[in-house]
């Protein structure tokens, strides 16, 4: 006998505009010129490290990757991502489902991040409307048009709006390609699936986005950033609406993915930060890393001088310079840390918040 699942057809979704939000962008963004709280010595050094490696990687036309957090976006730190591309010193950014949300809602309607615990108890916490409905239809067309997870988003912020395709045109799409690539036979049918599910209307949907100055997402696609998304199922509030659809999502993230693990095949004398991502960060990576090893032993090289800088607010007694530590000291049980020491190359690691570090980092960069 087959599971039965749960309809979300049946539940009721409220608009955004009711939801009561504890960040108001305007109010809490942090502009590239904002005061860090100063950094231990040891930090200091590790940022000054960092530019030089920055800049040597730069002139080398390396990889220069950031993945983060979603508090990231949560703190208000956007402008400062968007300084980070705008100037050229960062080539790729990545983050997590939750980070595309808050970033999108910012756009949209300039506040994110709803009370959690009251809301699961009224059983309203993720069922906003159009959180779930804009971000998974951005993602289903997305993925029919050949585009990453958040290039997706990327582009529905950045256009204020999505073409809907018509069923006659999908239909169309489906009977020409299903033998010459079923893949984006595939692709049409899901969006089909939901124009019908949904009563759609075929052309222009006008979706404003009067925030989107402060848009992290739509700042990467009109830069031509890469600025990949990397979510797990069930992890994200857009999971709860109906107008969700695995398929997509899995279409779109697996492109996101390995549009990641091509930037890291070029990571040699490249920076790779991770500041805040304590699971996806480490997991994508080091998956990646293998891959680009693989290849790169293929063409009798290997991937040997990349800098690696970790973030984060726990903090560590062992010195990762040294390799990972014995199991029986608790440091060893800092899976992201371990992941990295794993990782060759060089890593640092530095006990911060995320605001100081990237406000420190971003104003050293301008006197480089």
């Amino acid at each position: 006998m087959p599971y039965k699942e749960l309809d979300r057809h049946k539940m009721r979704f409220k608009s955004l505009r009711e939801r009561k939000n504890k960040v108001h962008i305007e109010e809490d963004h942090v502009p590239p010129t904002a005061e860090p709280r100063a950094l231990s010595d040891s930090g200091k050094k590790i940022v000054r490290e960092t530019v030089e490696r920055l800049v040597t990687a730069r002139e080398k036309k390396r990889s220069r990757m950031l993945t983060f957090g979603a508090h990231s976006i949560k703190n208000g730190l956007a402008p400062v991502f968007t300084k980070l591309i705008e100037d050229g010193w960062i080539t790729h950014l990545a983050t997590n489902g939750a980070g595309i949300i808050h970033d999108w809602e910012f756009a949209f309607q300039g506040h994110s991040s709803e009370d959690v615990r009251a809301n699961v108890d009224r059983g309203e916490f993720g069922v906003w409307d159009e959180t779930g409905f804009f971000i998974n239809l951005a993602i289903l067309i997305g993925a029919y048009q050949g585009l990453g997870y958040g290039e997706s988003v990327g582009a529905l912020v950045e256009k204020e709006g999505l073409q809907i395709p018509s069923e006659e045109t999908l239909k169309y799409t489906i009977k020409e390609s299903v033998e010459s690539d079923a893949e984006l036979a595939a692709a049409a049918a899901d969006v089909l699936a939901q124009v019908r599910a949904f009563n759609l209307e075929p052309g222009w949907m006008r979706v404003p986005h009067p925030y989107k100055r402060f848009g992290l997402q739509s700042a990467a696609y009109r830069l031509k950033v890469p600025y990949t998304s990397h979510p797990m199922i069930g992890h994200d509030i857009i999971y709860v609406h109906p107008m969700n659809h695995c398929a997509a999502i899995g279409r779109a993230a697996q492109r996101d993915f390995l549009t990641f693990a091509n930037n890291v095949t070029n990571l040699n004398d490249g920076v790779y930060l991770s500041v805040g991502s304590a699971v996806m960060s480490p997991m994508i990576f080091e998956k990646s890393l293998s891959m680009a090893q693989n290849l790169a032993i293929q063409a009798d090289w290997h991937i040997d001088s990349h800098f690696m800088v970790i973030v984060d607010l726990q903090e560590s007694h062992w010195d990762w310079s040294q390799g990972e530590p014995p199991d029986t000291n608790p440091d060893y049980y800092l899976r992201y840390n371990k992941t990295f020491a794993r990782m060759g190359g060089t890593m640092r690691y530095l006990s911060a918040d995320n605001r100081d570090f990237l406000l420190t980092l971003v104003q050293e960069l301008e006197k480089a």
